[in-house]
Formats: C-alpha cells, structure tokens, sequence
C-alpha cells in the first residue's frame, strides 16, 4: 500500500502542495499565485510539512485507515497497536480488525463509503474492557476503489465508567422507592360483606421515579365501606414517604364514622403540616348496602365511573373540590347509585392521561372500556388496565380500584336478608321492637344464643333511643352470610359514648351491656340530622 498517495487526500494535503508550487513559480510570477507570498514563512508552514504517519502515531487516540469496498488495513497507528495489536497492511478489516467487527463498525463503515458523509458510534465497550466513541470519517480517492474511512476512536471509558455509576445508582433509588411505596399500600384488601373489591398498582417504567398513587379499603362496621384512592403529586421516595402517612391519617379518619368531605377536610389541614409545598388528590367514599348508594367526597381528582346492572356508564363529576395541601376550602359530598349489578371504578391520572391527548378523551375512552368489561374485579382491572395500553414502560404509575355490588338470587340471597321497623309512640314501643326482632330472627333460623344476644342488644339500642333521642326512631335489622347488624336510628345529633356505671345508677349500662355482647358496636352522624348506633355479632361458621 502507498500510504504518500493515500496521505496526500488527508487534511491540509493541499495546502502543502501549493507551497511547494509557490517555490518553482519564477520570481516575476509569484504575485500572480493565488497564495499569499508570506505563507512560506508562515509557522504554520512547519506543522503542514510534518509526515501525515509520524502525526498520526503521536495522536493519543486509536486511528486505524482502511480502503476500498472491503475496507483493506492502510494504517493503524501506534495508540492503536497498543491497545489491539498490530494489523498486516492490505488485510480486509473483516478478517484484520475482529474488534471493530464485534462493535459492529463494519456496516457504519459500508455506510460512510457510500454516502461519503461521517458518521458517529458512543460508548462502545471494546474487547480490551475499554469504552471508545469511534467517528468514522470520509476520505477521497481516485476511483472507488481507492476511496477509504478514517476510524477514529477516543477513549471514553471514566466518562462510561460514572454513567454507568449514575444508572445503578437511579436503579437502586427508584428501587428502594418501588419496595416503599408496595409496602404501605394495603397487602390485603379487606373484603366488605356487601361488595366485591379488586385493586391493582403498577409503577412507571424504568425511566420514570416511582410516584405516590395509593388506594385502600376500609369496612366501617354496620355494613358500610369506605373507599378511598389517590395521587400525591411528585416522585421519588419523598412522594412515596408522604402516600404512606396519607393513608394511614385516612384509616385513623374513617374510624370516626364521619361523612365523606369531613374526612376530606381533615386531610386538607394534615397534608399543610407534612409538607406545605406537596399537594395531592384524593378520592374518598362510602357505600351503604341499606341505601343502595355511593357517597363521596373529591379533592381535585378524577371522577368516578359507575356501570349499571344495564351496561350503562355513568361519570360522577360534582362535587369536585381543590386538591389537598392547598387549604381554606370547604368540601362537600355528592352521591351516586350503586345498587346490585353495579361496578364501580376509581383511578389515578396514569390510566387515562396520555400527552398526545386530551385527558376527557381518556376519561371517554376508559367508560367505553368499561361498559363493556364483565367479571370479577380482577378480571375487570385487567381488562381496563390493558385497554388503556399500560405496559411495563409506561411514563406514569398507575392505580385502579375496582367494586361491585353483586345482585345475588337463588340460595345466595338467603344469606342477606333486611327487616326494619319504625318506632312509633311511647314506652310501649320498646316491647314492640323486642318482639319484632324475635320474630325476625327467629324466621332467619338463627341459633338460641344469638337469637338471645340479638333481642337484648335490639331491646338495650331502643331503651337508650327512647330516653335519650328525639323521633322519628327506627330499628332495621340486617343479616349477611357472616354477621347479623342491629342498627337504631333518631332525630338527636347526640352521639352516646360508653362509660362506666356506678352501683348506684338507675341508667347509664346499656351501651356497656351491648358493647360486652356484642362482637363490636358504633355510632355515626346521618346525613339529614340525627344519629346511628349499630352494633353486630359474626356468625358462626357453617
């Protein structure tokens, strides 16, 4: 191989060449030279006249000149042998530069031959445990034949050795933020009498910090559930952190038995003191099998969906209040049907939000998937959550809470049976209400002792009715396949407590009386006015 002939097409070639042109023009034609006279004793002329191979073995960098279509060895330079060895001249790369081959250079090569524009490869760990950024440049001959690629490769392993160090790192970060945020989330969901519940969660992707999406499922006793979801904005182990006291002020709230946007407004205030510059949104409700309804309460999330036992998909938009964090906002409680046959659903942003959409068209596209998904919860969630594309790349975390409110028939709707009476007049309605539930109880084959235990819990509920309430009273008496439900209710807001009698006081034993037989017993505000005390024994296992 003639390297002169191949240097002579290399970078400033050509301005050497035309000083040594300058030299053999006589001296009366030397102004006519298109280069400047004072080029020759220009220092740059020094650097122009070093041999193109010695600059090359002096580069720090690997260089290696190949030529023709097979690109065959012209050059390889000393930084080069050192780091692979030396390579025959006039060798085909292929079967000569092996190393070049794993890195898969050999069709960049064929590429820059044709289009004779450079082209560039990062990061590329070699054979010799070295990362190298190779810039393949163009260089021009006579012919095809005697065209070539000058390869030209840097040593990046420091710079590929601290981003690999970055990646673990944001791996071990995110993970450690993933094992969080799964263990505050509820392991396993408690299952209400009256409903069917499914949750799934899934984290974003790996380019994506985990966030702060949690949902939970608490029974209330008397027969009521409380669910809630919801979205601390942000990501990271800060969000996920944040979520986890969330949850925990939410289930300490639902035990107050109180409405939907009093809970709501309980974790507007606690969410200013974890962090005033952390916002959330949050969704939290109440289904009451007695009325057939969900009431909810929002801070600035994303409606919920209903489907009934008709396929139909209803969108609960109002009330909708700001989100929690930003505080001074009076919430407020809405409703929606969910009687038997209906499916619920609650979710965060990451279902239905998409960049290249708007978020209603999401929102629209989830109720379609909806109104056509049948099954179990679970099955549900699966299909809603393919529906919406979420793969394990997904940008975004992703929650759903998924509900149904089963229409039982047959031997099923046995086992869930409701009786109620009101308690109408004076002191004889208490002997009315116990006979009531004798006869109630005892048409639902109970065995003597809870039929007992039944009758004096109903009959202690009423007596403190009928001293301590205000009308209209009413007595409702519920059965599940796992427990039976005393429930009084009247027109006083005064919630009872229990409290210890002395042997001297003519009153004051009945809730302590219910509240020792009882398996567990509570009291809650209604809605119109007025209060509820319910207690509930479990059955015995069949």
């Amino acid at each position: 191989m003639n390297f002169t002939r191949w240097s002579a097409r290399l970078p400033g070639t050509q301005r050497r060449a035309a000083a040594r042109t300058e030299q053999t023009v006589p001296p009366d034609r030397r102004s006519e030279s298109p280069v400047p006279a004072a080029r020759a004793g220009h220092p740059a002329s020094a650097v122009d006249e070093l041999p193109t191979r010695e600059v090359l073995d002096h580069v720090p960098a690997l260089v290696a000149l190949v030529h023709g279509p097979d690109h065959r060895v012209a050059h390889v330079n000393d930084a080069y042998v050192t780091a692979f060895g030396p390579r025959p001249p006039g060798t085909p790369a292929r079967d000569t530069l092996p190393e070049l081959a794993e890195l898969g250079l050999l069709p960049l090569l064929d590429q820059v031959l044709r289009s004779g524009r450079p082209r560039t490869l990062k990061s590329r760990k070699a054979g010799d445990g070295r990362s190298y950024t190779f810039t393949c440049t163009p260089v021009t001959g006579h012919g095809d034949r005697d065209a070539g690629v000058l390869v030209f490769a840097t040593d990046v392993t420091d710079h590929a050795e601290a981003a690999e160090r970055l990646r673990a790192s944001e791996r071990t970060q995110r993970e450690t933020a993933v094992t969080l945020q799964r263990s505050l989330l509820p392991q396993d969901l408690e299952e209400p009498d009256d409903l069917r519940v499914a949750a799934t969660y899934q984290p974003g992707g790996t380019e994506a910090a985990v966030g702060g999406d949690w949902y939970d499922v608490i029974t209330l006793g008397g027969g009521r559930t409380a669910l809630v979801i919801g979205d601390v904005m942000g990501r990271g182990v800060r969000a996920a952190a944040v979520m986890g006291q969330l949850r925990t002020a939410v289930r300490a709230y639902a035990r107050l038995d109180l409405p939907p946007h009093e809970v709501l407004q309980l974790l507007d205030g606690l969410a200013v003191e974890i962090d005033a510059n952390q916002i959330a949104t949050c969704v939290y409700a109440v289904h009451d099998p007695n009325e057939g309804r969900l009431v909810y309460a929002s801070a600035g999330h994303l409606p919920i969906l209903v489907r009934d036992e008709n396929g139909e998909v209803l969108r609960a938009d109002e009330p909708t209040g700001p989100p929690l964090g930003t505080g001074g906002w009076v919430h407020s409680s809405g409703s929606v049907p969910l009687g038997p046959g209906a499916t619920a659903v609650l979710y965060t942003d990451g279902l239905v939000e998409r960049r290249d959409q708007d978020l209603d068209e999401g929102i629209a596209a989830l109720a379609r998937a909806l109104s056509g998904a049948t099954g179990t919860p679970q099955v549900v969630c699966d299909r809603l959550v393919r529906s919406a594309g979420v793969t394990a790349d997904h940008d975004d975390d992703v929650a759903v809470l998924v509900l149904q409110h089963p229409a039982r028939t047959g031997p099923a709707a046995d086992l869930f049976r409701n009786a109620a009476l009101d308690l109408l007049g004076g002191v004889e309605a208490a002997p009315r209400a116990r006979a009531f539930a004798s006869g109630v109880l005892t048409s639902w084959r109970f065995p003597t002792e809870l039929h007992d235990l039944g009758v004096l819990a109903t009959s202690e509920l009423v007596a403190n009715s009928l001293q301590h309430g205000t009308p209209p009273m009413r007595l409702r008496l519920r059965r599940t396949d796992r427990r039976l439900l005393i429930e009084v209710t009247d027109g006083d807001d005064h919630l009872p407590r229990r409290r210890r009698a002395e042997p001297a006081d003519e009153s004051g034993r009945g809730i302590d009386i219910v509240a020792t037989i009882a398996s567990g017993w509570g009291s809650r505000r209604t809605p119109g006015g007025g209060k509820a005390v319910w207690c509930e024994f479990l059955l015995p296992k069949r």
